[in-house]
């Protein structure tokens, strides 16, 4: 059998972590060939495949990004897209793909799995919305990257006495926001789940600055006050569909500035949260899940995801991990208040 691996959407931590374990066990105990697909779906439009061997794994786990590259690609969204992704499929002898990918990447993967090619899936994101795995590789790591910038914006927030708001990723999902925001020790959090009442907000900031204390506040890419929209630098559209979110941080000091009467200055951590080594669980999970993919195209369960629940990696169907994010659930949101304000 000769297996294509490929990865789509935006890059995380961990994604060579998963191209080295379905290499070195699809050949070393099954005898499979394999071969790589770049720039995710776009390599398949422009028939962008090359060999992949053990050789071509080796040292790539403590790497980030992408050996194999990556792109927001929606073949559904090209002429012709769907023959040209079974033309490169057949010229290059392709069996069966492993594809590894977060929401976009896996519908896509859904809706090709349904035309009748075969493939298994693997989720990845920062974001841990994928539905039916408890975690996604890469989530671990940007959380702690985050964390970490918080622990270091405190000391200049103090410093100035001034509040600091910080901007994390997490268009639909507030995950990263919640964890690192509480791991961080900030003292208001706003996530995509629950729009916020700025004078809320306002009244937990002031409560920080009336005990002389410089609030940190934590909000994600996504998440938007009860009285407006979302707060957008840019109107333009991905081939999903999504906007491409930021400004939410900076319009948020503004309005909290101008309410406070103290300074406030925004960082926008982006793709510092993508980028870099993955931690150690982040390698952990994404290998399991790497060992347990190759099983299932072995298998031949395809149209499959493999996913994380409490300890054991399990099989579920594509349709119903891609059929709604994995939002945060309000009873953790509710949980954690104690800390705001």
């Amino acid at each position: 059998m000769k297996v294509g691996v490929l990865t789509g959407g935006g890059d995380c931590p961990g994604l060579n972590a998963v191209i080295r374990s379905v290499v070195r066990k699809g050949v070393q105990d099954y005898g499979f060939d394999f071969v790589g697909v770049r720039d995710g779906w776009l390599g398949l439009l422009q028939n962008a495949v090359r060999p992949l061997d053990v050789s071509g794994v080796r040292g790539i786990l403590p790497r980030g990004g992408t050996i194999l590259g990556s792109s927001r690609t929606n073949p559904f969204k090209h002429e012709d897209g769907l023959r040209r992704v079974r033309d490169t499929l057949a010229a290059h002898g392709v069996d069966a793909l492993v594809v590894i990918g977060g929401e976009d990447t896996l519908g896509v993967a859904t809706e090709l799995h349904r035309e009748g090619i075969p493939l298994v899936g693997v989720p990845k994101t920062i974001d841990n919305d994928v539905s039916g795995t408890d975690y996604t590789f890469g989530f671990n790591t940007a959380v702690s990257i985050a964390t970490e910038a918080i622990d270091r914006l405190h000391t200049t927030a103090e410093s100035h006495m001034r509040t600091l708001v910080v901007e994390v990723m997490g268009r639909h999902s507030g995950w990263i926001a919640l964890h690192a925001g509480i791991a961080g020790g900030a003292n208001v959090i706003l996530i995509p789940e629950r729009p916020f009442d700025l004078e809320e907000v306002h009244e937990q900031v002031n409560s920080r600055f009336e005990i002389n204390y410089a609030p940190i506040v934590v909000v994600a890419e996504g998440a938007v006050p009860k009285e407006g929209q979302m707060i957008l630098k840019d109107q333009s559209l991905d081939e999903f569909g999504h906007v491409r979110l930021s400004g939410i941080g900076e319009w948020l000091a503004r309005e909290l500035s101008q309410r406070t009467g103290k300074e406030a200055r925004t960082t926008v951590l982006g793709h510092i949260q993508r980028g870099g080594t993955p931690s150690a669980f982040d390698r952990w999970l994404a290998t399991r899940f790497g060992l347990h993919a190759i099983d299932a195209v072995k298998d031949g369960d395809f149209g499959a995801m493999v996913a994380l629940q409490g300890t054991r990696i399990v099989r579920i169907p594509l349709s119903e991990a891609t059929a709604q994010p994995k939002l945060v659930d309000p009873a953790l949101y509710d949980e954690v208040q104690v800390f705001f304000g």
